[in-house]
């Protein structure tokens, strides 16, 4: 497993992610999100990461209290992306270490992390996914010389009859 240790975001990541922009309705996020099995989708003007948007953050919009009135359904599907985006959000560059981004992964419950380049920039998205094919890729790696090693031990050595 000192395999995973090596391994950066670039060699791994979904690169051109599915994105949306911040004027993106409510109506067509959930069209999105029916459509696509993604938990969320990172909002983009002219190429640069704005935020994210998530479920969690489409759902929200339909939390109603005493405090909170309802508003008209129509109103609410008007929404956009840019109202309801997390514009504060956790992001790797293309070098940095799988290991780094598991750790995020696992202390802040995120299912994907996006890939920014120094300006700000969309490279990829690297998912839970990703990381998971890249610790079963190891994980063989590591078998395959583990078995190798075994039968290397078990022939007898040249010139030692």
């Amino acid at each position: 497993m000192y395999k995973l240790i090596e391994q950066i975001v670039a060699d791994y990541m979904t690169r051109q992610p599915r994105t949306v922009r911040r004027d993106t309705t409510m109506r067509e996020l959930g069209e999105l999100f029916k459509k696509e099995d993604f938990n969320a989708y990172p909002a983009t003007d002219d190429g640069r990461v704005l935020g994210i948007v998530s479920k969690f953050d489409y759902l929200s919009c339909f939390v109603f209290s005493a405090a909170r009135m309802v508003p008209r359904y129509p109103d609410l599907m008007q929404r956009t992306v840019a109202d309801v985006m997390t514009s504060e959000f956790i992001y790797v560059a293309p070098d940095t270490k799988l290991t780094r981004v598991l750790e995020l992964m696992v202390s802040h419950d995120l299912r994907s992390v996006p890939v920014l380049e120094a300006d700000q920039r969309l490279a990829g998205i690297i998912s839970r996914e990703d990381v998971l094919h890249a610790v079963q890729d190891c994980a063989q790696a590591a078998q395959s010389w583990s078995n190798a090693s075994e039968l290397g031990a078990s022939s007898p050595s040249p010139g030692f009859n």
